[in-house]
């Protein structure tokens, strides 16, 4: 089980990166609504990797704090 949230934090991280790198571009284009629509893509995506990265380290430490 810790292994589907590690594996699911790490796609949205993956996700994260690729929104954070096309805002980057379409900012630098001056699409700046775009950017934030992709800059918005990146935050829920870093929110959902944190949620899962929470899951997956609470399944593999049993819920023990270290």
């Amino acid at each position: 089980m810790a292994n589907d949230h590690h594996n699911t934090a790490a796609e949205h991280h993956e996700n994260a990166a690729k929104s954070h790198r096309k805002a980057a571009e379409l900012h630098q284009q001056g699409s700046s609504d775009e950017a934030v629509k992709h800059s918005q893509q990146a935050h829920e995506h870093s929110t959902n990797a944190h949620k899962h990265s929470e899951q997956a380290h609470q399944t593999s430490t049993g819920g023990k704090k270290q």
